[in-house]
């Protein structure tokens, strides 16, 4: 069995999801550039997300779902995540962003499995709280060779693709490491750098 991982914002999706929710609060800006330096790796992760999802506070559930269902997806996800399955691989994503727009895309795209974070909510309303898979800086590699032992994949089976510094975990349990239209700090760490915004380069670049 192989086993391909891709980050989803800014890699599957063309964007930030946080970014794009902060709009409809007016905080685009302020979200955007907290964004900007925890994917550069210059702010931990975990601060990053809990101080941008407390801006969140008070946006409508309802909001949050129509503006995460209607994202605008990258170049080729689809066509890449099908060959990748055609060749054998388990296609799984991981994202620091939320279930809201992973667990739809995973099956528009036919991702087998996604693991994101939760945006808490009561009566409909968004609390500013957040909780999940993806939390941390350690993360994403964490739960890759947690599946990587429960499925039998061994790190030369193992794609993981990325873009931000929170991807660096994962690269880890990946012989194959590609930095997609990545910040630099990916960079230094992957085997396979593509900066063109079409992800079926991908598919040359692997068995």
């Amino acid at each position: 069995m192989k086993l391909a991982v891709f980050d989803f914002d800014s890699t599957l999706m063309d964007g930030e999801t946080i970014d794009i929710l902060a709009r409809e609060m007016n905080l685009e800006k302020e979200v955007a550039t907290i964004t900007e330096a925890a994917m550069a790796g210059k702010l931990d992760f975990y601060k990053s997300l809990t101080s941008r999802v407390r801006l969140l506070e008070g946006l409508e559930l309802k909001k949050v779902d129509e503006i995460c269902h209607n994202l605008p997806l990258m170049n080729g996800a689809k066509d890449t995540i099908t060959e990748l399955k055609n060749r054998g691989y388990k296609v799984i994503c991981f994202s620091g962003g939320f279930r809201n727009a992973t667990s739809y895309y995973r099956e528009i795209l036919g991702i087998d499995a996604d693991f994101s974070n939760i945006l808490n909510h009561e009566k409909g309303i968004l609390t500013g709280d957040v909780g999940g898979d993806m939390m941390f800086n350690f993360s994403k590699g964490d739960m890759l060779s947690r599946l990587q032992l429960l499925m039998g994949v061994k790190k030369s089976d193992t794609i993981a693709i990325g873009d931000g510094a929170n991807d660096l975990s994962m690269f880890e349990y990946a012989d194959t490491r590609i930095a997609f239209c990545a910040k630099d700090a990916l960079k230094k760490e992957a085997n396979i750098i593509i900066d063109n915004k079409n992800l079926r380069e991908i598919l040359d670049t692997i068995v």
